[in-house]
């Protein structure tokens, strides 16, 4: 076996016991996707899920290394976050709606403000 390959069997087992330790399941995801991601937050003693509700407007790497860059506004204010797809403080990932776009990165998002930052929606693909 070449190194490569060895890599990717390890990663695969990796995620396959991720996924079976916390019990979650990872949606397919694409650039242009509106996602609710349910982030674990520790507060002092005690841990609740923080929603958060956005974009998806960069895909990045493979395998266990999976992050997903997910920009919403808030107060009218751009926020944009990288999440570890993988990652034991990921409580759970939805797809609310599935876009439309004809790009890998969405990063001309950034440029613009209020109704321009539309995705028009996609049909053709189930939540």
């Amino acid at each position: 076996m070449k190194a490569q390959e060895i890599i990717r069997t390890i990663e695969k087992e990796e995620i396959e016991k991720v996924a079976q330790e916390f019990n979650k399941t990872i949606p397919t995801i694409y650039v242009g996707d509106t996602v609710r991601v349910g982030v674990r937050i520790r507060e002092g003693g005690k841990e609740r899920v923080q929603p958060y509700e956005g974009t998806v407007i960069a895909m990045r790497n493979g395998g266990i290394n999976e992050t997903i860059t997910v920009r919403k506004i808030f107060q009218g204010v751009g926020v944009e976050r990288v999440f570890l797809l993988h990652s034991p403080r990921i409580a759970s990932i939805n797809v609310v709606r599935r876009g439309k776009v004809r790009r890998a990165k969405l990063y001309y998002l950034r440029d613009r403000i209020g109704k321009a930052t539309r995705v028009r929606q996609r049909f053709d693909r189930s939540l």
